[in-house]
């Protein structure tokens, strides 16, 4: 089977959970057999490193890129609002990524074209001119609900109605083109239950992010410290930390002053990185994710927002961490709360479950060992890339 795959940034090398989620499809469909061919957008937030790449990377995948500039522009947006139009979606219009897309089609033939998250869906009907691929949406999220949830979460004024604004108009779109596709695959059982309630009537999936079984990095882990990684470009995650600074780390420290917190990720914001907070290292971007991660103990993930499956839970889960998160961060990982992942919603909830970790090593082993195992059974790459390939074969009989 022959497979374009299409990106709002390049996947690999893989930076954050958006590059991981898709580069996990990349590499599960190669190692089924596929021919997959990778299109991606760059930009000046995400460009393409084919030296990064490497050789193998870009000869397996015949990688592709065209720059588009996605900045914020204020006219731009206002144009939108005013036509009621997304202008989340309106960003990723290029006419020089169509006139790339427009070259490989007319020389390439596809079996299916996967359009990885809503933001690629403008280009179907170029696709449906020059191919007969079957077209597969790919929802990283229900993108309008994380911006519902973001709006929610913000003080009454200006900010709060345009984010409420964003909202409508990005589920409208969502809504409108649900039936665009030949199928939909979404990362967890709840998206695929919101679109089906919402009028989705072509084949619908749910197929969770896989990560590939990795030797342990051999790095001694600090006791009683806790991290969280993440790009802080993405707003869901600076709202989360705001939060486990503000409303949780004080009772932790209080109660737990053995305990060590680090802030790991890109674009870290300059007051947290001039910030001196008792028992907090801000580290910002990390070189090697991996070997980070294996030196920590605790992985705490406070999402007050967000649809679809966070990538670095799993990831953390995978290298035998105890994770404790929100209701919203677990959301779409198959977890038995207490047992492979601690759940909690409020300040005082979540340091409780922090300071029950660090009381109790040998209940902080056995959490972190359940994660793996629980990683292992239900989230390995090769068998979710698997189930896809079955979901294109039913979309072509279909």
């Amino acid at each position: 089977m022959k497979v374009l795959q299409l990106c709002i940034k390049p996947p690999f090398p893989t930076v954050d959970g958006g590059t991981m989620a898709m580069n996990s499809i990349t590499q599960g469909l190669l190692r089924e057999g596929c021919e997959v061919k990778v299109l991606a957008m760059e930009s000046d937030k995400h460009p393409a490193d084919r030296a990064k790449m490497g050789e193998e990377y870009l000869g397996q995948t015949g990688f592709e890129s065209q720059y588009v500039d996605l900045s914020v522009k204020p006219l731009a947006a206002a144009a939108a609002m005013l036509c009621g139009e997304s202008y989340h979606v309106s960003r990723f219009r290029s006419e020089a990524f169509a006139a790339r897309l427009r070259a490989i089609l007319e020389r390439e033939t596809f079996d299916v074209v996967h359009l990885e998250s809503l933001f690629m869906t403008p280009y179907v009907p170029l696709i449906r001119s020059l191919s007969a691929a079957k077209v597969v949406l790919r929802s990283h999220n229900v993108e309008h609900v994380i911006w519902q949830r973001v709006a929610a979460s913000t003080p009454y004024g200006l900010k709060r109605w345009y984010l409420k604004h964003l909202a409508l108009t990005l589920r409208a779109y969502e809504l409108e083109h649900i039936n665009d596709y030949d199928g939909v695959v979404c990362i967890t059982k709840g998206d695929a239950d919101y679109f089906r309630q919402h009028g989705c009537r072509r084949p619908l999936t749910s197929i969770p992010f896989g990560v590939e079984p990795e030797d342990a990095a051999n790095v001694e882990v600090e006791p009683a410290s806790l991290f969280h990684i993440g790009a802080m470009d993405w707003l869901p995650n600076r709202e989360s930390i705001e939060w486990l600074l503000e409303e949780v780390w004080p009772v932790v420290h209080r109660e737990v002053p053995q305990a060590h917190l680090y802030l790991a990720g890109r674009k870290m914001p300059q007051r947290w990185m001039d910030a001196r907070i008792e028992g907090v290292t801000v580290v910002g971007e990390v070189p090697d994710a991996g070997y980070f991660i294996a030196g920590k103990q605790i992985n705490v993930v406070p999402l007050l927002s967000g649809s679809g499956i966070r990538v670095k839970i799993i990831e953390a889960m995978a290298a035998g961490k105890a994770v404790v998160t929100t209701t919203v961060g677990a959301q779409g990982i198959d977890y038995t709360d207490g047992e492979n992942l601690l759940v909690a919603d409020t300040p005082e909830q979540f340091a409780a479950q922090i300071k029950r970790l660090v009381a109790d090593q040998e209940y902080c082993r056995s959490v972190g060992e359940a994660a793996a195992r629980l990683v292992a059974e239900h989230y390995d790459v090769k068998r979710l890339a698997a189930q896809l390939l079955q979901f294109y074969d039913k979309i072509e009989k279909r």
